[in-house]
């Protein structure tokens, strides 16, 4: 005698059958090592808070971040913030673009092949301001500025705007590129560097992390986290003519920027996974004549886009970064060309 058949248990077995358990209303749980780009998630492979997350940063509100709600609007920002005529921080990439296309994405249209047509390039900067945190003040509250990305000392990655939007980060290469600020003191002439003592005391191991103490809470994602630069020495070197002393980033910056790099150079075809080299191989570290620069495509630092610019400095170790994007995306090594100074 066959068993009953009840309707209820032949529904589930259907759905599970047909892959139909996520009905209406069932949410989807992301990873947590997205990126954004023209509303599609891609894996790094590191983490990645989005604006959209509890703890994210978000590039889209026209309030400030960090001051008293009462005071935050855009009304109240005008009054009182010299730099901020315009409620958004960011705006729309345009050049290469027909009118009809213009027309379709100003409404938010974009499609993914239409802006990895337009996306060829990834600028690195550091953000002199030590923690994401206080990039995302700076930038946003205090500037009226944006970047994609902000790299903090623990490695997290915070998205604050899809990468289809121009960000306000690098000049004459907002329109064509991705950015990211990484949280580092930057670098200075020798016998100028009194903020980089501040910020690295020194213990039995070394230089380390420390935030000072009127910034707050540095809101760093990993708890009781403690940075100490890749390299214990401070590193000189020289970028656009200038003799530089900086601390390096932190090992858990290095790893998650060379995940981002590796995947953004997967994402966006035309973007090479390597940086502005000279004729003998190596690493420029000077701005691009304007001809070179329209030409070029790939990873390159605020330096190379602005003779004013420095970042992000000689202790970045370029090598590190593009060799190890290359291993993860399959690519044959290209020769260190004095990278890491």
């Amino acid at each position: 005698m066959r068993p009953p058949i009840f309707p209820g248990l032949l529904v589930l077995s259907t759905l599970i059958l047909t892959g139909c358990v996520n009905g209406p209303g069932t949410p989807l749980k992301r990873k947590g090592d997205e990126i954004v780009v023209a509303g599609q998630l891609f894996h790094t492979g590191t983490r990645v808070v989005t604006w959209m997350d509890a703890g994210g940063y978000d590039g889209y509100r026209t309030e400030r971040r960090f001051s008293p709600e009462a005071e935050s609007s855009f009304e109240k920002t005008k009054e009182t913030v010299k730099d901020i005529r315009t409620p958004n921080r960011y705006n729309l990439r345009r050049d290469g673009l027909s009118p009809e296309e213009i027309e379709r994405v100003r409404g938010g249209g974009w499609d993914l092949p239409l802006l990895q047509r337009t996306v060829d390039q990834f600028v690195v900067h550091y953000d002199v301001a030590g923690i994401s945190k206080q990039c995302f003040k700076i930038l946003h509250d205090l500037r009226g500025l944006s970047v994609h990305f902000m790299l903090d000392i623990d490695g997290t990655i915070y998205q604050t705007l899809d990468l289809k939007e121009r960000a306000f980060h690098a000049t004459i290469a907002n329109t064509r590129s991705v950015g990211i600020e990484i949280a580092n003191m930057g670098a200075y002439p020798s016998g100028a560097h009194k903020a980089l003592d501040e910020w690295y005391p020194k213990d039995a191991q070394g230089p380390f992390i420390k935030v000072p103490e009127r910034y707050g809470d540095p809101m760093i994602f990993t708890k009781d986290f403690v940075g100490r630069p890749a390299r214990p020495e401070l590193v000189r070197g020289n970028v656009q003519g200038t003799d530089l002393l900086q601390y390096d980033l932190t090992p858990q910056q290095y790893a998650a920027l060379t995940k981002l790099t590796a995947a953004l150079c997967k994402v966006f075809p035309k973007m090479a996974c390597d940086y502005p080299r000279d004729a003998t191989g190596k690493l420029i570290t000077k701005k691009l004549p304007d001809e070179d620069l329209k030409k070029f495509q790939g990873v390159l630092g605020h330096y190379h886009v602005q003779t004013n610019k420095t970042d992000p400095g000689p202790a970045f170790d370029w090598d590190r970064v593009i060799s190890g994007a290359r291993r993860m995306l399959g690519l044959g090594e290209v020769k260190p060309g004095a990278g890491g100074q």
